[in-house]
């Protein structure tokens, strides 16, 4: 790296307007740096090599792919802890490239109530050529406990330990590199779905490209309706399928929708088609493994259903036909509201011990919407002007976030914005896919290459070739389709070639 002397713009963070005068230098020099609210923990240079948890991580762990640790180039790992309330505690971590450094920022999301840094997913984007960072989103820990008399926290949590931690970052990778990233870009799934719509909703100058995959969002209507569906679930106790009777259902739904794409393979390209009854297979006298009880129905139809207000607005809609074999509600009828009861008793109430029996949807859904920590409106323009690119993406079969919201999510914004919003906005549904990846589908696809050239060369992404693995070897392609077009067989060669396929709406 060379040395020479230059000066960082004044850049507002937060609540502080800051100047920075330094020499390009190795990473240690970083230290010297003062930025409001911020306290740096760590700043080291790192060898290349193995991924080994940084020191001090603390609430970061993992980095391991196929079982073996990740091979990371050398780079410069800078640590912090920002503090832009009283009460706050985000925990964030930047690593940046020491060579062949893209001109990039990549920021990646997290997962259910985050409470770790996202180190695996850092280390992919590092191999890339990115300068990377990930945040804990302020607290520690899998659950909602955090929230509990903190609502800084709660508002951390929600979207500002994502904007601070990009602000941030951008300001250390222009110190360190004298330059600021040329294009910066989110990429995350499930709850880091959602914090992407929450960052083009609220900031949407941070990204230039945002990747949202299964957005857990509203993640408050998410889980409303997750302990919702729990309640039908117990009162209908003698409704727990079995596995086989699961693998009949199954076999049945398949039976009756595979083929309405014009294709026999497995897959259901739009479940939304496909109008399978489940009473169709109710038993005539005997119960048996090859029929389902009326119990057994009525659980079937629970997972299948959207939630809804009394008013009928639906709060979050039902599971697809053809995930069948992963969705654990069919077999088990839980006992308790399960992990989303936190955003009801916690973010809502601020009550531990508040007792689920008297859980209301619709009162207790507009209470914890109050949090403010999800996207609610439809109107992107901002980020539309920003010259932004989203792409979105989902599985047919997620078990555990319905992809029907993010259907409706689309068109929610079609229907305020005006159909031909496809300039800079593209959703992509992957047949067989469960939540973020895995299932029968063609679930690995470089979403960030073709984001990159939609939003750096103005092509936009008409299809996107899509692989399913299995055992480390490549046994189907696909491509996958801008929704609502869906991947049409061309009539000849391969079904298993995404080269024998279209693109085609239906």
């Amino acid at each position: 790296m060379k040395t020479a002397t230059f000066w960082v713009q004044v850049f507002a963070v937060g609540c502080g307007i800051v100047t920075l005068s330094f020499a390009e230098t190795p990473c240690e020099k970083l230290k010297s740096l003062s930025l409001p609210d911020t306290t740096l923990t760590a700043v080291e240079a790192v060898a290349p090599g193995p991924y080994q948890s940084p020191a001090g991580a603390g609430r970061g762990a993992g980095g391991v792919v196929n079982g073996q640790p990740q091979m990371l180039p050398a780079h410069c790992r800078v640590a912090a802890i920002l503090k832009p309330s009283s009460d706050s505690d985000i925990r964030m971590e930047l690593w940046m490239p020491s060579e062949s450094w893209n001109g990039k920022f990549q920021m990646v999301g997290n997962g259910g109530w985050a409470g770790i840094i996202s180190f695996p997913q850092m280390g992919a984007a590092l191999r890339e050529g990115y300068a990377t960072a990930s945040t804990d989103t302020g607290h520690q820990g899998g659950n909602g406990m955090f929230a509990l008399d903190h609502p800084e926290k709660i508002v951390d949590f929600g979207w500002r330990a994502v904007h601070e931690t990009a602000l941030k970052s951008k300001a250390l990778i222009a110190a360190f590199y004298g330059n600021s990233p040329k294009y910066s870009y989110w990429n995350g799934c499930s709850t880091g779905g959602r914090q992407a719509l929450v960052e083009v909703t609220k900031f949407p100058d941070d990204f230039d490209g945002v990747i949202a995959g299964a957005p857990a969002n509203p993640h408050i209507h998410l889980h409303a309706a997750g302990v919702e569906r729990s309640i039908e679930l117990m009162n209908n106790p003698q409704g727990a399928l079995t596995q086989a009777k699961v693998e009949t259902l199954h076999k049945a739904v398949m039976a009756a929708c595979d083929a309405l794409d014009g294709l026999k393979d497995g897959l259901i390209e739009n479940p939304k088609k496909c109008h399978f009854d489940p009473k169709s297979l109710l038993c005539t006298e005997t119960d048996s493994d090859s029929c389902l009880t009326e119990a057994q129905v009525k659980t079937v139809n629970i997972v299948y259903a959207d939630v809804k207000t009394n008013k009928g607005e639906i709060i979050w809609t039902g599971f697809e036909p053809g995930g069948e074999l992963q969705y654990a509600s069919l077999r088990n009828i839980p006992t308790q509201p399960g992990g989303g009861w936190d955003s009801i008793r916690i973010l809502g109430h601020q009550d531990a011990n508040y007792d689920f029996h008297k859980f209301d949807l619709d009162s207790d859904v507009a209470l914890a919407d109050k949090s403010g920590i999800d996207a609610h409106t439809y109107d992107l323009t901002p980020f539309k002007q920003h010259g932004g690119k989203l792409l979105m993406y989902h599985g047919w079969a997620d078990p555990a976030i319905a992809p029907g919201n993010t259907v409706n999510f689309y068109n929610g914004v079609l229907a305020t914005m005006g159909n031909h919003q496809d300039d800079w906005l593209r959703l992509f549904m992957v047949p067989g896919m469960q939540h973020c990846s895995g299932g029968s589908g063609t679930d690995q696809f470089n979403k960030m290459a073709a984001l990159e050239r939609w939003r750096e060369d103005g092509v936009a992404p008409n299809r996107i070739l899509a692989e399913h693995v299995n055992s480390g070897q490549v046994d189907m392609t696909r491509p996958l389709c801008p929704y609502p077009q869906e991947a049409v067989y061309n009539g000849t060669g391969s079904i298993h070639d995404a080269a024998n396929f279209s693109c085609k709406a239906k």
